[in-house]
């Protein structure tokens, strides 16, 4: 067992993986480690699959990295202080876990839906030491991150998985376009995707996002 700072769920690279790899993922508002660790099945064998749960209580089994609030425009409020604890406890996380499996960070991918993709973005832009790569679905980028991103060519040699639905009826597709024009300023190499769908992930947008993990592999 790992002995780490978030509560989580493990599932461990294949044992004859000559150079194994790390994903990290984090699940959206509201829900708990074992959402996303259901795809762990899916993932390539040379990927240690690290599934955490967020440190903030909403209810049974739901959790939050951060809570906010909407405005009336449609704008939304964060619990700034909440989301710094996460990304902080996130980092520590993602450290020691890579630590313990000797895992480098040029093989450690941290990725979520939602929520847990804001949590992937900010580490990307504001800790890029930790790690080689984003996944995110279906998630937006903190106005509040602004402040404390690195310097873009600080990003030099990161990969980004960005994908969004045309249909997403709880972070709108605008959000997804803003993240892009974002990453499309900065030297990180940037895969792209929209999907027929609402706030879910789409069969297709799965199966594409395994293969660029799988591909990820085999460039680094």
């Amino acid at each position: 067992m790992l002995n780490l700072p978030l509560h989580h769920l493990y599932r461990a690279a294949a044992p004859d993986t000559p150079a194994p790899w790390l994903l990290v993922l984090m699940h959206g508002v509201g829900s708990n480690e074992q959402d996303l660790f259901g795809l762990a099945g899916m993932v390539p064998p040379a990927f240690h699959v690290l599934s955490l749960r967020a440190p903030y209580t909403l209810g049974p089994s739901s959790y939050a990295w951060f809570q906010f609030g909407v405005n009336p425009d449609g704008s939304r409020t964060i619990d700034t202080a909440q989301e710094k604890a996460s990304r902080a406890l996130v980092a520590q996380t993602c450290a020691q876990a890579a630590q313990a499996l000797q895992i480098p960070a040029e093989r450690v991918v941290v990725g979520g839906f939602s929520q847990g993709g804001i949590m992937s973005l900010s580490a990307l832009l504001t800790q890029p030491q930790l790690l080689q790569a984003i996944m995110v679905w279906h998630s937006r980028l903190l106005p509040e991150m602004a402040a404390e991103q690195v310097a873009p060519a600080q990003l030099a040699g990161r990969q980004a998985w960005i994908s969004h639905g045309t249909a997403d009826n709880v972070i709108p597709l605008a959000q997804a376009h803003a993240i892009r024009a974002a990453l499309q300023a900065t030297p990180v190499d940037l895969a792209y995707h929209e999907y027929p769908c609402r706030h879910e992930l789409h069969p297709q947008e799965l199966q594409d996002s395994i293969a660029w993990l799988q591909a990820l592999t085999q460039r680094v």
